[in-house]
C-alpha cells in the first residue's frame, strides 16, 4: 500500500522527547523513547482488556493511580507480557532506574512495552541508556521517538493539529505504533496524545474515551488484542489555557488526530495491500452492527479476496448470514461495494456484473457498505486485506 509522509508534527509545550539505541533486542537502531512532563501534567488513560495483560501495563496503571506522572518509559522489541513475577521485578526496576536519575518518585515513572511476548526483559540496557535519554530530551524529538516504538511497523505514526482557544493557540500531537496484532479493546499497539492546554484528570478521560472509541476502539488488521495495548491522553498546562468541557473544540482535535493515527495503524497493517471501511447501517443497535461489521471484517475469506481484488461477494454475504443476528430478514439486506450494488433481495443485485465489482476491488481504498433494514443504527470501522506478507512476517517474527 502506497505510503504517506507524515508532516513534521508541532512541540507541545511542556512535553520533551528523546529516543536512543539500548540493545535490548533490536541492533543498530533506536529502541527506548522517554518522555518527559511537565510538573502538574495531567494524564488519562485506557488498557488493554486482555486477560493476560503485560507487567508495564499492571505498573502503569498503580502509579497512575497514585499519582500524576512525569516520565513514560518506552521500550520495545521486548513485550515483557507473560513473564510473570520476574516481568514485574524488571519493569519496576526499569521505573527506579529512571526515577533515581531524573530525581522524582518511582510512581511517577509509566512504563510501556512492545515486541516479542513471553521473553525476559533485561534492565542493564536500560541503566546504561537513561543517562543518554536525560541528556537528549527535546521538545522536538516526536519522529525519532515514534521510530523508535516500531517493531514490525514500516513508517512511523504521527498526527498534529493547532486550534485557538480563547484567542490563545492550542497545540495537540500524537504518536502511535502498531502493525499486527491489532483490534483493540479499550485500544500490539501504543498510541500518545498530548496537549499543552489544561484540562482537569476526569475530563481529560471523558476526552480521551470519546475519542478511542471511532477511533482505535473501530479498526482491526488481523483480530487479534495485544497484552500490550495502551492509549495516553497528556494534558501539560503549559499555554496555560484552561479546557473544561470534553466536547469542546480541544475533544474534537484529539478526536482528530486519533482518528488520523488509528487510519495509519490500519494503512501500514502487516502486508496489507487495501484500506477498507466495512459500514454498517439500518441496524437495529449500534452493538450489532459492530457485530456485523467485524464478522465480515476478521473473515480470513473476505481478507483474502480482498486482497486478490477478487470481487467473490458471496464471501461477505456469508459472513454477514453468520453475524449472529436473530431474525434477519434476508430479503431486506443490500451490499455494496463503494457506489456499487453487489446484493439485493436475497441475492445477487439484478444491475451487478463481475466487471463493476473487479473495479472497484481494485482501488487502494474502498468501502464495504451493508444496510441490514432492522432499523436507525449504525457503526463503521477500518480494516485491510490478508496477503502473503502478513504470514510472512508473522511466520518469521522471532526469526
Amino acid at each position: 500500500m502506497a505510503k504517506v509522509n507524515v508532516p513534521a508534527p508541532y512541540p507541545v509545550a511542556g512535553l520533551r522527547l528523546s529516543a536512543t539505541a539500548a540493545g535490548i533486542r533490536y541492533q543498530g537502531r533506536d529502541d527506548l523513547v522517554l518522555v518527559e512532563l511537565a510538573e502538574g501534567t495531567t494524564a488519562a488513560a485506557v488498557f488493554t482488556r486482555n486477560a493476560f495483560c503485560a507487567a508495564p501495563v499492571i505498573v502503569a496503571r498503580e502509579h497512575l493511580a497514585r499519582t500524576s506522572p512525569r516520565y513514560l518509559l518506552i521500550n520495545s522489541g521486548n513485550a515483557n507480557a507473560g513473564t510473570g513475577e520476574a516481568g514485574l521485578a524488571a519493569c519496576r526496576e526499569t521505573c527506579r532506574l529512571l526515577a533515581a536519575a531524573a530525581g522524582v518518585a518511582m510512581d511517577q515513572v509509566l512504563p510501556f512495552s512492545t515486541g516479542v511476548i513471553g521473553e525476559d526483559l533485561p534492565t542493564t540496557p536500560f541503566a546504561r541508556a537513561i543517562p543518554r535519554l536525560l541528556q537528549g530530551l527535546d521538545e522536538k524529538n516526536w519522529r525519532p521517538a515514534a521510530e523508535a516504538i516500531m517493531t514490525t511497523d514500516t513508517v512511523p505514526k504521527l498526527a498534529s493539529r493547532q486550534l485557538e482557544v480563547e484567542g490563545r493557540k492550542v497545540t495537540v500531537t500524537g504518536m502511535a505504533k502498531g502493525s499486527g496484532m491489532i483490534r483493540p479493546d479499550m485500544a500490539t499497539m501504543l498510541a500518545y496524545v498530548a496537549t499543552d492546554a489544561a484540562v482537569p484528570q476526569p475530563v481529560l478521560q471523558q476526552m480521551l474515551e470519546a475519542a478511542v472509541a471511532p477511533s482505535f476502539n473501530s479498526i482491526t488488521v488481523d483480530g487479534d488484542t495485544s497484552t500490550n495495548d495502551a492509549c495516553l491522553l497528556l494534558a501539560t498546562g503549559a499555554s496555560g489555557v484552561q479546557v473544561t468541557d470534553a466536547r469542546s473544540p480541544l475533544g474534537e482535535a484529539v478526536t482528530e488526530v486519533c482518528m488520523e493515527l488509528a487510519r495509519a495503524i490500519v494503512r501500514d497493517g502487516e502486508g496489507a495491500t487495501k484500506l477498507v471501511g466495512v459500514l454498517v447501517e439500518e441496524a437495529a443497535s449500534k452493538e450489532e452492527a459492530r457485530q456485523v461489521a467485524y464478522t465480515v471484517a476478521h473473515s480470513p475469506l473476505v481478507k483474502t479476496a480482498l486482497f486478490a481484488a477478487d470481487p467473490n461477494w458471496g464471501r461477505i454475504l456469508a459472513a454477514v448470514g453468520r453475524a449472529g443476528l436473530e431474525g434477519l430478514e434476508i430479503g431486506k439486506v443490500r451490499i455494496w461495494l463503494d457506489e456499487t450494488c453487489i446484493v439485493s433481495g436475497g441475492g445477487r443485485d439484478p444491475g451487478y456484473t463481475e466487471e463493476a465489482g473487479q473495479r472497484v476491488m481494485q482501488r487502494d481504498e474502498f468501502t464495504i457498505r451493508i444496510a441490514l433494514g432492522r432499523g436507525n443504527a449504525g457503526a463503521s470501522i477500518l480494516t485491510c486485506d490478508l496477503s502473503f506478507d502478513y504470514v510472512r512476517i508473522n511466520a518469521e517474527y522471532r526469526t
